[in-house]
């Protein structure tokens, strides 16, 4: 079974929350819609899961099995260490990269600089919804500054062409003249970059922490 069922369901069973409250919260009209969606037997358009994160108060990268370790919901604490939102990053592509800052801060625990110095991070904040639902539009990130990847397939900030930023799943086979950015909405299209583009290209560093607002 489709894993979001599988955490829609248990998600639920967490808060206590009846197929009935959720049922009404998500705007149906009987459980017995929430009951099929749990089941697997009914589908539920992209749309909704953005409705069912908030009904759940969670993700949907969480809801999706997305979302990794690193990616946590910021813990409250007084131990904390203060960044600047530096410009913006776009989750789709044709972004220009622009390390302006408008005054806007965020506050990041320091038990998720995991020992490092402050220096080894930055913060941007995500425009467009390529990556969907993994990162939202507005969400701000937290970049560990590496210049390469772990491996094909983790997540990147990534410079392209010289001047475009973008924040994208990334894959490539080492020795090999390429590499291939890949968007988790299938709405969008993988971009590949190769031969002399491949050298206006670098990996900027690698996502350490997702910041979200909720709103009500």
């Amino acid at each position: 079974m489709n894993c979001l069922y599988i955490n829609i369901k248990n998600r639920r069973i967490e808060l206590g929350m009846s197929q009935e409250e959720l049922a009404e919260k998500m705007g149906y009209t009987s459980r017995s819609t929430i009951a099929k969606i749990e089941s697997g037997k009914n589908d539920i358009p992209q749309s909704k899961i953005q409705a069912f994160a908030k009904a759940l108060k969670t993700t949907p990268g969480i809801l999706m099995g997305w979302e990794s370790d690193n990616l946590k919901s910021p813990e409250i604490t007084t131990d904390t260490v203060t960044f600047p939102v530096i410009g913006s990053i776009a989750a789709g592509y044709d972004e220009i990269a622009v390390e302006d800052w408008s005054g806007e801060t965020v506050e990041i625990p320091v038990s998720y600089l995991k020992g490092r110095s402050k220096e080894d991070f930055f913060v941007l904040s995500v425009h467009g919804n390529s990556m969907y639902p993994m990162y939202l539009d507005g969400d701000k990130v937290l970049i560990l500054k590496q210049s390469t990847l772990n491996r094909s397939g983790d997540v990147g900030a990534i410079l392209y062409d010289s001047e475009n930023a973008t924040l994208k799943k990334v894959e490539y086979v080492k020795g090999e003249d390429w590499l291939r950015l890949i968007p988790i909405n299938p709405e969008y299209q993988p971009k590949t970059i190769e031969g002399a583009n491949l050298e206006e290209c670098r990996v900027l560093g690698v996502p350490r922490l997702l910041i979200r607002e909720f709103f009500g």
